[in-house]
């Protein structure tokens, strides 16, 4: 049994959070929309927006014969908690008319009225300060490189209402970490984060891809568009070909740094094993499953990284 704090009543859990989130347990009640609003309470999002920064810092650090920078690394985690929270606060503000018409999101703090816009915006912008104090702690380059990401961030809540390719807007602005890790060491660009931001692009457009698959009759009501309708009985396939490509990017970018070695191939090998155990179980008609799919990724990242910074260890030493 789980014994809540004196005074706190457990909030409603939103259907994709995670029942008895220990940090809604630990925080007092008032926070707890704020929270949601940040999605603390579900971290998947956060870690999905941070692996690519860490891969390509990890790279890089392969590149230089260096153990992977654990400042970076520290930097990077925190930028990524702070500008997801920023980025699902602002997009919750645009869609909030949207997700008062959607079951799994009409609960959300904002279309719910537990927060009101103004509260939100505030929110928004202190997350936003954060992660700018950590992106001045970067070089020139890539300061001008991570305020130039805000241009696609600021324009993906509103390519559901245009486009069938959300998922590709929502790529761009999430792999751009593969960019940021390689700027924070060099100063500057070179084609392997490129091809590592190819990669990690066609990986989030098969997971988010996953992801939509939860809401598909609503959106259809709502008139909101998405890679899982436009797929349509060829969702398996779209995703499985968009895996491949990530698969394919990355082993070109591992290639052109000159580090595609036994321990970061075995970690290239290791995603695409998780990969084709998910889309093996891919079934478009169980949300549930779509869910614990989607968020299954993470550990598809983390695969990788282990890879990477394993390859980065070793050439330091050796």
């Amino acid at each position: 049994m789980i014994l809540e704090p004196p005074g706190h009543q457990r909030p409603a859990v939103l259907p994709d959070s995670t029942p008895d989130q220990w940090l809604l347990r630990a925080t007092p009640a008032a926070w707890w929309p704020f929270i949601e609003l940040a999605r603390l309470d579900r971290p998947i999002g956060w870690w999905l927006l941070l692996l690519p920064c860490w891969w390509s810092s990890a790279l890089a650090s392969s590149v230089q014969h260096t153990p992977p920078n654990l400042w970076h690394l520290a930097l990077f985690f925190v930028g990524a908690v702070a500008m997801r929270g920023a980025g699902t606060t602002y997009n919750d503000l645009a869609d909030r008319n949207i997700d008062a018409k959607v079951a799994r999101t009409r609960g959300r703090p904002l279309p719910s009225g537990r927060v009101s816009p103004r509260s939100a915006k505030i929110f928004l912008v202190a997350q936003a300060l954060v992660g700018l104090g950590v992106l001045l702690c970067f070089n020139r380059f890539s300061i001008a490189l991570g305020l130039s990401s805000l241009i696609i961030v600021g324009i993906y809540p509103f390519m559901k209402r245009l486009t069938s390719w959300p998922q590709a807007v929502l790529g761009l602005a999430f792999a751009f970490g593969a960019l940021m890790g390689w700027a924070a060491a060099f100063g500057a660009l070179a084609p392997p984060p490129l091809l590592l931001y190819v990669g990690a692009i066609a990986w989030t457009i098969g997971f988010d891809t996953i992801y939509a698959l939860q809401d598909l009759s609503d959106d259809m009501i709502a008139g909101v568009k998405s890679t899982a309708l436009f797929f349509g009985r060829h969702v398996r396939l779209a995703v499985g070909i968009c895996y491949g490509i990530c698969v394919i990017f990355v082993a070109l970018a591992l290639f052109a740094a000159g580090v595609l070695k036994p321990l970061a191939s075995l970690g290239l090998l290791a995603m695409a094993a998780h990969f084709t155990w998910q889309i093996g179980r891919l079934d478009p008609e169980d949300p549930a499953l779509a869910l614990k799919l989607f968020r299954s990724n993470r550990d598809a990242g983390l695969l990788l990284f282990a890879g990477l910074a394993g390859t980065a260890l070793s050439s330091a030493f050796m």
